[in-house]
């Protein structure tokens, strides 16, 4: 065929049927024996054609295909698309990506995703306002993953996120120390949750001290915070544990100490958040609060394929998941220099 575009046409007259024929097994509905299924198939592969799926969806009242937003090198976001991947495929659903950069908007990225016609839309750490949400579900079923949203019209799946912060400042604590920091996600998705949990286990014990500062999602943010870190004093003026909003955070901050002769967990203990797969390099070791991609995915999914196939009638609100997190202890983390280990608390004893 050379460099010619391999068509139904071709296959038809491989196999020796008709196009209408070819149509036929490729959609996968009644009409051809298996005799005639198994020829075209063959011929099929022989050629090396792949059917033209946008093109068969443009003939139907359905496309099957859900569209996912999610910000461009935001690792734990490349962990919940290969759980979509997976439970989108186990329902017959085939995904749509738009991706988010400084220089695209969420906004774009939805209309793009709307212009390929799908049928619903996984929203990953949306950063639109809860107005602009509710329009968009006016449109299309929406879910929000990882970050929640108010009023009803739009579905949300996420981990509780204060939570989280809660089981990193009762891990460091349960170590004994009382001068515990937050590397503050900002406005971040799950920025404003996260920071409420660190407060709110900080303010349980009278005798621990707050210190708050800004950082944010990437292993440069993380790398300013601890910037800011060491700028606080020397050993005995710094706090000697450090809460971080994510792991790529808690990365960038390690590297910068670790250059600065601070060593970790010795001078400064370090919990991440979101259980990366670097999180488990042995060189890294991140205690990390771990938050479950799987789940995460496969509830999205369900949600949006539950009311596009009429399990749950449109009528009803979608629905709100929220996952606890779990608590993973490795390397980062240890008893401040000086200090006797305390018995392990509840919430860090069954953690892997």
């Amino acid at each position: 065929m050379g460099r010619e575009k391999v068509t139904m046409e071709h296959v038809a007259a491989r196999a020796g049927v008709s196009r209408a024929l070819v149509s036929i097994v490729f959609r996968g509905v009644p009409g051809a024996s298996e005799a005639t299924r198994e020829r075209v198939l063959t011929a099929a592969r022989e050629l090396d054609y792949r059917p033209d799926t946008r093109a068969s969806r443009l003939g139907s009242s359905r496309t099957r295909t859900l569209g996912v937003t999610f910000q461009v090198g935001h690792a734990f976001h490349g962990d919940l698309l290969e759980s979509l991947y997976v439970h989108a495929d186990a329902m017959a659903y085939e995904l749509v990506l738009s991706g988010v950069t400084p220089s695209r908007s969420e906004e774009a990225a939805v209309e793009t995703l709307l212009a390929e016609r799908c049928e619903g839309i996984v929203l990953l750490g949306s950063t639109q306002s809860a107005t602009q949400l509710a329009r968009l579900a006016t449109r299309v079923p929406v879910v929000s993953v990882l970050r929640p949203v108010p009023g009803e019209e739009v579905g949300v799946v996420r981990t509780d996120d204060a939570a989280g912060l809660r089981l990193a400042v009762e891990h460091l604590r349960s170590l004994g120390h009382t001068r515990i920091a937050l590397l503050d996600g900002g406005r971040t998705a799950g920025g404003a949750e996260r920071r409420r949990g660190y407060r709110t286990a900080m303010r349980r014990a009278p005798a621990l001290a707050e210190v708050v500062l800004p950082a944010g999602l990437t292993e440069l943010e993380g790398a300013e915070a601890a910037r800011a870190f060491l700028a606080l004093g020397g050993r005995s003026e710094r706090p000697t544990a450090v809460a971080a909003f994510n792991d790529r955070c808690a990365i960038g901050f390690t590297d910068v100490v670790r250059q600065a002769g601070v060593r970790v967990p010795e001078d400064v203990s370090i919990v991440g958040f979101d259980d990366i797969t670097e999180a488990a390099y042995p060189h890294v070791a991140l205690t990390t609060v771990r938050q479950d991609a799987d789940r995460l995915g496969a509830e999205a999914v369900r949600s949006l394929a539950d009311r596009l196939d009429g399990a749950v009638p449109t009528t009803v609100a979608p629905g709100r998941t929220v996952i606890e997190p779990e608590l993973v202890v490795r390397g980062s983390t240890a008893p401040p220099v000086g200090s006797a280990e305390p018995a392990r608390s509840a919430s860090s004893a069954g953690a892997s």
